[in-house]
């Protein structure tokens, strides 16, 4: 992605945290850490995010453990001055959380990366990117660790899915 078409218009990268684990059955889901496999897979993740040239003024990431692990493990990717919030209400979020949480964002921010949880995210990538014709969206699962970038035409407060465009979708196993 080139650098002046980063610039241009609104963008959303939506990330699920990387794998997180089940070792310790005592732990409360929100406090469970990432696996070895998770923490495998962020230098890859890093290096993704930073090979689609689009730096966010802001970085929404859920409360839990695995999605601060995962945004720990990524932050080479984030310019020092983009703007981290920490949101209790983006755990376990539903698509319209999420998507409520996007339209109140600040007309300012022209990109806007979102760390969260399935079934939230891969419903939110779904009901942006929804082709009534086609009956669904452009993608089937969204693993973890895995990457969606939109591109949005027009206000945060207004985002539709009439306005959204699914650019890449990725995920750590592919080459």
């Amino acid at each position: 992605m080139s650098r002046s078409r980063a610039r241009k218009g609104r963008w959303i990268v939506v990330i699920r945290h990387a794998k997180s684990s089940w070792d310790d059955p005592s732990l409360a889901d929100h406090d469970r850490p990432l696996s070895k496999r998770g923490r495998k897979a962020l230098p890859r993740l890093r290096d993704h995010i930073k090979g689609l040239d689009l730096r966010p003024g802001l970085v929404l990431c859920s409360s839990s453990r695995r999605t601060r692990e995962t945004l720990d493990g990524i932050r080479d990717a984030i310019p020092a001055k983009a703007r981290i919030k920490l949101d209790s209400s983006l755990y376990a979020a539903s698509a319209g959380r999420l998507l409520s949480v996007l339209r109140d964002l600040d007309e300012k921010v022209t990109i806007v990366f979102l760390i969260g949880h399935n079934p939230g995210v891969a419903d939110l990538v779904d009901v942006l990117t929804a082709d009534p014709e086609a009956g669904g969206a452009g993608i089937d699962a969204f693993p973890t660790a895995a990457v969606a970038v939109l591109s949005v035409v027009g206000p945060w407060s207004e985002l539709q899915p009439e306005g959204v465009t699914l650019e890449s979708f990725w995920t750590p196993r592919q080459p």
